[in-house]
């Protein structure tokens, strides 16, 4: 998933998912439903062009959704891993995610996981910015569709005997259902209590007319940059791929459900949207 457009030829949206976490300091107003203070940074050279948008149009539909859904995403499943217990924090598709960098050095190991033409840029707009690479943090470059994902992560260092903690978001859409399934597979065999939060995008009957309105406009655009969307997911279904690869499911929650009611008590342009589905998952001890 990359794109000649982006520095690198790195993915498009690793960019525009990191300028909607930007734009909400920015655009939106208080009370923040999440905040990224690095994601100004690693935007690079390439922060003004995709905040001008934002900034312009930021109470457009599409780009008041993205931003939801990128901070919605990420407030759910930071939630999750501070109450895990679990220090083993594995991002599937981390893009330009700061977690590591904003974090409490040393209380969690992070394995993040992309495309390598990805994290070669994002490393490189890391040393720019003159941001240190923790010691805590791998990266372990990884195509889904074709890589041995546990073997990558064995390889990397990730102790398969203790549990972990897994972020997959933004992801899922892109891959074919095989891809996801194999994903899940090789996650449903670390160890038992090892937790996920993954998202995945509905079909259009499940949405509503503002979600339809987001996947109307932007996949053909996703499509147009060498990034089409592949799958959709009802709640049911992804549930029942979680549990064939020996997962629980805890929780699933559209954006509405996924942040503190208070959180939607705004006088800006974020509206909670049906579009897509985050489940919250634990592997089970078979």
């Amino acid at each position: 998933m990359t794109n000649p457009e982006f520095p690198g030829n790195a993915s498009r949206t690793a960019f525009t998912a990191a300028a909607a976490r930007a734009a909400h300091l920015l655009v939106d107003a208080e009370p923040y439903i999440f905040a990224d203070s690095f994601a100004v940074t690693l935007l690079g050279a390439r922060a003004e062009d995709l905040l001008v948008y934002h900034r312009l149009h930021g109470t457009h539909p599409v780009l008041a959704g993205a931003r939801a859904e990128a901070l919605c995403r990420s407030r759910f499943t930071e939630e999750r891993l501070s109450h895990s217990g679990i220090d083993q924090y594995l991002i599937l598709g981390a893009g330009l995610d700061s977690f590591a960098y904003r974090t409490v050095p040393g209380r969690f190991r992070v394995f993040e996981v992309d495309h390598p033409a990805t994290q070669v840029v994002k490393r490189e707009l890391l040393a720019a910015a003159g941001i240190a690479e923790p010691a805590s943090v791998t990266f372990v470059p990884v195509d889904f569709e074709a890589d041995p994902l546990r073997e990558r992560l064995v390889q990397s260092g990730l102790d398969l005997f203790r549990p972990v903690f897994v972020s997959w978001l933004g992801v899922t859409m892109y891959l074919t259902r095989e891809a996801i399934a194999a994903t899940l597979t090789d996650l449903g065999r670390f160890a038992p209590g090892s937790e996920i939060v993954a998202d995945h995008l509905l079909p259009a009957e499940l949405r509503d007319a503002a979600g339809n309105g987001y996947a109307e406009a932007v996949g053909p655009v996703a499509a147009a940059g060498g990034e089409p969307w592949h799958t959709v997911l009802s709640p049911a279904a992804f549930a029942d791929l979680l549990r064939a690869a020996g997962f629980e499911v805890l929780e699933q929650a559209g954006q509405r459900q996924s942040i503190a009611a208070r959180l939607w008590e705004r006088t800006d342009a974020l509206r909670p949207v049906a579009l897509s589905t985050l489940t919250h998952a634990r592997r089970i001890d078979s």
